[in-house]
């Protein structure tokens, strides 16, 4: 009878303590519509596992505090791993920009691999003041003679300084940004 009473008791404390917690879970995994679509892309397209920075890896989500010093926030998280969502929103956002099925994430689970292959780091993607910078650089190769397109990626969306909703619309909208970049770099 001790031992139900003890497992009673925590099983209330830990059902008290998710009812207390006040963090508002985010995504960035949803893939945005293109402002306009490829006509014909007849070739498939392999996309490798977005590399992201350190503190993106955490749960909470990270602002800077200065230009080299970062916090992060107590009451908001990320409701997934970024690598792993931005990936797969990448490959979702092109198979709508081509209207192409064919678009895998590395390793390949296909006979025969992919046309061109899409690489891309993401170095800084952080609000600082009223402001959310994303900076990367991605790689397009055709695998066939390994002949590589490569492109530096900068900008800043305007965002609300400690606002972690309009904070993560405007990740939203740079990565949107930086999806038409790396469209256009398959494209041609």
């Amino acid at each position: 009878m001790r031992i139900k009473h003890i497992f009673l008791t925590i099983s209330a404390l830990f059902m008290l303590n998710g009812c207390l917690t006040s963090s508002s879970f985010y995504v960035l995994s949803v893939a945005s519509q293109p402002q306009s679509t490829y006509s014909s892309y007849n070739r498939s397209i392999g996309v490798e596992k977005v590399t992201i920075p350190a503190y993106m890896f955490k749960r909470q989500i990270a602002f800077a505090k200065s230009p080299s010093q970062i916090a992060f926030m107590s009451d908001a998280e990320w409701g997934e791993d970024l690598d792993e969502g931005l990936t797969n929103r990448l490959i979702s956002f092109l198979q709508k920009k081509f209207r192409q099925p064919r678009v895998y994430q590395y390793p390949w689970q296909t006979d025969t691999p992919p046309a061109k292959k899409v690489k891309l780091q993401i170095t800084r993607f952080i609000a600082y003041g009223d402001r959310v910078y994303l900076d990367a650089n991605w790689e397009v190769e055709t695998l066939s003679n390994r002949a590589r397109k490569s492109r530096l990626f900068s900008t800043s969306v305007p965002t609300k300084a400690g606002n972690a909703a309009s904070i993560v619309a405007s990740m939203d909208s740079a990565f949107r940004q930086l999806e038409e970049s790396i469209a256009s770099g398959l494209k041609y």
